[in-house]
């Protein structure tokens, strides 16, 4: 009754104090992220969503959840099968059973790291949603009735006194039937005798109530505990993902090497068009995919001035834009500048480009507003 005279409008509701909101606010806060965060860590760990809800009823059965041989480990399978079939002395059998050997490592390093994100991260996140939300939920709930109470019998006090009031307002010495005054009398001391049971009620309910709020006061101050915890949590997270893309590299390393060993394995492609590889590439790809840089050697420094012998044979600075000639191009990848004379390029950026007589053929001149500068052709897509 009390809750739907307050949803109505029609009952006056205890408010609870602008701390106890906060940490209210701030526990539904660390609820709602921490369920998304760990939806989503699920997914990524486990992307197939048949295997995820597989695992989800095998934990809720209590029972083992049947080992899974990773995408990496069943790829592995396929190319050995392929290279026995093909031939393992073969050059294509032989790559495919060392490129199957490193899908198989790096299966295997998917499994160790899901493992170790499920009992470092998911583990501990779970444990909070299922076990101290649900306790601090109960504590919540219990509060909410023990609230209710109280304004329940504030509700009914206020009622009793009101009565009590109008019953004392009533009789009148001077009434000449005795019997009418004599009625008053005792309705007004049974609303006395009201008034009193009800005080003593809210003194109980009140008392109830205090004490409820504390305690989940304390639950809720017990949130920023688990933030502690749940940082921990993420720190662990993260150097099991570091550790596992580190093994993936250096597997990779190591697997370049070997096909690197194989005669007729790697065919250069001087036209590709994909994305020059990061500065931390193996020197050898670097060599065969970035272009071509002439060699320039580099004269001493006199008092902290560099000099270059192609800053003598060509200052872009210096240079001026043949009259025709100048094409519109757009960059298709970033390029850090090397030196003063090279312009430094950002991906889809429009500039304007010319050749100089005597320049390399791998090499333009470029201008983006004031700055000008060598750019290398391969960055560039020439616009008509």
């Amino acid at each position: 009754l009390q809750f739907t005279e307050e949803k109505l409008g029609q009952a006056e509701k205890t408010e609870l104090d602008a701390h106890f909101e906060n940490l209210l606010a701030r526990a539904d806060c660390t609820k709602n992220w921490t369920e998304k965060i760990l939806r989503q860590t699920e997914v990524l760990l486990q992307p197939n969503p048949s295997a995820r809800v597989e695992e989800f009823l095998y934990e809720k059965l209590d029972r083992k959840v049947p080992s899974r041989v990773t995408n990496g480990e069943l790829l592995a399978q396929y190319m050995t099968e392929a290279a026995n079939d093909f031939g393992p002395g073969t050059p294509y059998g032989k790559t495919l059973i060392k490129v199957g050997e490193t899908q198989r490592r790096l299966g295997a390093a998917e499994r160790d790291f899901i493992h170790s994100a499920s009992i470092n991260f998911l583990t501990p996140l779970r444990n909070f949603l299922e076990g101290d939300w649900r306790t601090i939920s109960k504590e919540r709930r219990i509060l909410q009735n023990r609230r209710l109470d109280l304004d329940a019998c504030k509700a009914r006090l206020k009622k009793a006194k009101a009565a009590e009031a109008k019953a004392a307002a009533v009789p009148d010495f001077q009434e000449t039937r005795p019997r009418n005054y004599i009625l008053s009398a005792s309705a007004s001391a049974l609303w006395s005798d009201e008034v009193e049971k009800a005080e003593h009620e809210l003194r109980l309910t009140q008392t109830e109530f205090d004490r409820q709020a504390e305690v989940t006061r304390l639950l809720l101050e017990g949130i920023s505990s688990t933030h502690v915890n749940h940082l921990r949590c993420l720190h662990e997270f993260v150097e099991s993902q570091t550790n596992y893309y580190a093994q993936c590299y250096q597997y990779m390393l190591d697997l370049q090497k070997q096909l690197g060993r194989f005669s007729g394995t790697f065919v250069g492609n001087a036209e590709s068009t994909s994305p020059p590889p990061a500065a931390t590439s193996p020197p050898a790809v670097a060599a065969a995919t970035l272009p071509a840089v002439p060699t320039i050697p580099v004269v001493p420094t006199i008092a902290g001035v560099p000099n270059t012998v192609a800053e003598s044979v060509l200052n872009p600075n210096e240079v001026k834009p043949p009259a025709s000639g100048t094409r519109k191009a757009r960059v298709l990848y970033d390029y850090e500048a090397a030196d003063s004379t090279e312009l430094a390029l950002l991906a889809d950026e429009m500039i304007t480009v010319y050749s100089l007589p005597g320049m390399d053929p791998d090499w333009l001149i470029g201008e983006r507003g004031n700055q000008k500068g060598k750019v290398p052709v391969t960055y560039l897509e020439l616009l008509s």
